[in-house]
């Protein structure tokens, strides 16, 4: 049985930094692609960042390109996405998940039906 799950989120004022986690098992890590998608309340799930199985290469949405930072280990089946200069337009719950589509590039943001394997979230909430 699948298992992701993530942590991390909290409160943090304007300007502040996080660092999510998001812990895989009952799957083989290392062969999937990762990524990272928010959702604030009323919005649909946004993009935030997709890492490539080795951790080669990292893709994020606009809004978070310069800021966030995504991350794998491997060795300890995690994923994890820092968060830096936080607005409080990046409140929202995030969501990690295995990238189950190939792509030959990343030139328009995936869609959240390429990915499984979602986790239930993480509140991350940016006062300021």
């Amino acid at each position: 049985q699948v298992h992701v799950v993530e942590s991390g989120g909290g409160l943090v004022q304007a300007g502040g930094s996080l660092r999510l986690s998001c812990a895989a098992s009952g799957l083989t890590f290392s062969v999937y692609s990762w990524g990272w998608f928010r959702q604030a309340p009323g919005k649909e799930r946004e993009f935030v960042a997709h890492i490539s199985r080795t951790g080669g290469r990292a893709y994020y949405g606009d809004s978070v390109q310069g800021r966030f930072s995504i991350s794998r280990d491997n060795t300890e089946n995690t994923l994890y996405l820092q968060l830096h200069s936080l607005k409080p337009e990046d409140t929202a719950v995030y969501y990690c998940a295995a990238g189950v589509l190939s792509r030959t590039n990343y030139n328009n943001n995936p869609y959240p039906s390429e990915y499984a394997y979602w986790g239930q979230g993480t509140q991350v909430t940016v006062s300021s």
